[in-house]
């Protein structure tokens, strides 16, 4: 067992989403050091990226540094990288940003890295549809989305068909899916309807596609069904049925189950079918042997730990367990579990009962006003189930600040029609695709660890102390803007 120089008992996390979050500040009164290691600074509330994406909100409002929100817990810290391995019987964890390695050794291990977007094994997808899991994703939808707009314009202004710019495809009608049509939706036919000359945005076309027979399946044929209608009443199209078989620059193709094909033009792809764990589940399955089913979420024990190894415990959506669905409160549950264990077990008194989750249930926006809710043997639809999603989620925003200024937005966003984030930029829209194309990404761009000019960071040394004492010169002697000054800059 391997301890730190306080001789405390180290507990390292993995990941700062909810599951980490969650886990890190359960142990926030526990005889313990903990260390977080994620690959972003922030915590990201997942499920309003698509808000981010729509305008509606600011990054930073579902984002909050995990410096500043851990602050205030003295026993924990965070550390940047990116977890690329783990081995459990040297029990460290490595990490890497930038090219620099990071090694943490540990005494009990929470890994709760999540889960990204799944393509199915067609990853080349991604280029043309980007998914929804970071505010990278969400940043560069925002771009792609009101880019769409603009190009329309002017090629409108131009007389040419602009049709597959006005077309919006989101494929996959889970929560996700369903939230950020019905926004694209409302955006087109409301929002921006008044912003355009050469465009009539309410002739957008917003479709909704997925090879799966009803929209939203985990919250049953009832609700799906409500769902269905209130996005057609938007103006939506919804293609069941319909498996996405190739992605391009331009469109995609669609595939029925009576082998018919079908191609839709749209420059905007917005992808959120399916989910595949963390990596780091298939590093953990071949040191221990837990199974790892389709998705790459690995077996674990009922109370969380992988088998032979009760030091680890894996939360989340990494875990194949019970059937349980990979949402926030799946995260929360069983971090709290997890870190309940391991006070326990240094206090002498450790948990004996298997991790049980509690459903708390289900809840997707189809548009402002118009929700659907799925609590218990409850089901709730409308205005009611909206006000539902709102409490919800203005809770488990992190911050005082950050639910002011979402209420703040929302109020702009729902009662009016404004949409106070519609800044985007080329960066956003093409930064990810030029990154991917460099060997080694972000990498390549930095000096290796270790690389120093002496002689080129004095050269630049002198070069700014010789323009600051200009500055100090011109000011001290009132000549700036003067023939005087004028006259020594020409001699």
């Amino acid at each position: 067992m391997t301890t730190s120089t306080t001789g405390r008992h180290q507990v390292v996390v993995i990941g700062s989403g909810f599951g980490g979050l969650f886990g890190t500040k359960a142990l926030r009164r526990s005889d313990v050091d903990v260390t977080m290691v994620a690959k972003t600074t922030h915590h990201l509330f997942q499920p309003l990226l698509y808000q981010v994406a729509t305008g509606i909100l600011s990054e930073g409002e579902i984002a909050p540094p995990t410096r500043e929100v851990l602050s205030g817990q003295k026993n924990a810290q965070v550390l940047l990288g990116e977890v690329t391995d783990i081995d459990l019987a040297a029990q460290t964890v490595t990490s890497h940003v930038l090219g620099r390695e990071t090694v943490v050794p540990y005494d009990s291990l929470i890994v709760a890295a999540g889960a990204g977007q799944s393509y199915f094994g067609n990853d080349h997808f991604s280029e043309f549809a980007p998914g929804m899991k970071s505010i990278d994703d969400a940043l560069e939808l925002r771009g792609r989305i009101f880019g769409a707009f603009e190009m329309a314009e002017l090629g409108a202004q131009r007389g040419d068909n602009v049709d597959h710019l006005l077309t919006f495809v989101v494929v996959g009608a889970g929560p996700t899916g369903v939230e950020m049509a019905g926004q694209i939706a409302e955006l087109a036919h409301r929002t921006l309807r008044r912003d355009f000359r050469a465009i009539n945005t309410r002739s957008a076309r917003v479709i909704l596609v997925d090879a799966a027979p009803q929209v939203l399946p985990p919250f049953g044929a009832k609700l799906g069904a409500n769902a269905q209608k209130g996005l057609e009443d938007l103006g939506v199209e919804v293609m069941l049925g319909a498996m996405v078989t190739d992605v391009d620059e331009r469109g995609l193709t669609v595939k029925y189950k009576d082998g018919s094909t079908e191609r839709i033009n749209a420059v905007t792809k917005i992808w959120a079918a399916g989910v595949q764990a963390s990596p780091l589940g298939k590093i953990l399955a071949e040191q221990t042997g837990a199974p790892l089913d389709r998705a790459g979420r690995i077996g674990v024990n009922p109370d969380l730990t992988l088998p032979g190894y009760p030091e680890v415990f894996v939360v989340g959506d990494m875990i194949a367990l019970d059937n349980l669905p990979g949402v926030a409160q799946v995260a929360i549950q069983g971090a709290k579990y997890a870190a309940k264990s391991i006070d326990g077990r240094l206090r002498g008194k450790p948990v004996t009962k298997p991790f049980k989750y509690f459903d708390k249930g289900s809840m997707a926006t189809i548009s402002r006003f118009r929700a659907v809710a799925l609590v218990g043997k409850i089901r709730l639809t409308g205005f009611v189930a909206w006000l539902m999603w709102l409490a919800v989620h203005l809770f488990y925003i992190t911050g005082f600040k950050n639910r002011v200024t979402a209420v703040l937005h929302w109020l702009v966003s729902f009662l009016g029609r404004g949409r106070s984030e519609r800044t985007a930029t080329e960066q956003q829209i093409f930064g990810r695709n030029a990154l991917a194309r460099l060997r080694r990404g972000a990498t390549d761009l930095v000096s290796e660890p270790g690389e120093f000019d002496a002689a080129l960071e004095a050269e630049r040394r002198a070069a700014l102390e010789e323009q600051a004492a200009e500055e100090v010169r011109l000011t001290d002697e009132g000549v700036r803007g003067s023939r005087i000054a004028q006259s020594r800059v020409n001699a």
